[in-house]
């Protein structure tokens, strides 16, 4: 069994810069893909970025990519999210997400998740 906390939500203003953090315990971290997904309040929760269990592989979603890196730190167990340049459209529940074989945007790929943390841009 995997658990994943995220933390590093909060409020900002628009064009300000934020990090997310997932800690993960119960597991061999460093063997797991890890991902990021959003859920606004209405509205379907949606692929942000993701990380194969070496860093070497990186995916993003297009409204995302420039702005935001994902990065990961196996000794620490720790999977991140730097949020740069944010948007309104950014306001979202953030998610991590971790598998051992799945690497993609599906949310059904993903096994284990976490609570969410909140972040709210203001314009």
């Amino acid at each position: 069994q995997v658990q994943l906390v995220e933390s590093g939500g909060g409020l900002v203003q628009a064009g300000g810069s934020l990090r997310l953090s997932c800690a993960a315990s119960g597991g061999t971290f460093s063997t797991y893909h890890m991902g990021w997904f959003r859920q606004a309040p209405g509205k379907e929760r949606d692929f942000v970025a993701a990380i194969n269990w070496s860093g070497g592989i990186i995916n993003y979603a297009d409204s995302v990519k420039g702005r935001f890196t994902i990065s990961r730190d196996n000794a620490k167990n720790m999977v991140y999210l730097q949020m740069n340049s944010l948007k309104p459209e950014d306001t979202a529940v953030y998610y991590c997400a971790a598998d051992r074989s799945y690497l993609g945007t599906r949310i059904e790929g993903y096994y284990y998740w976490g609570q969410g943390t909140q972040v709210t841009v203001s314009s």
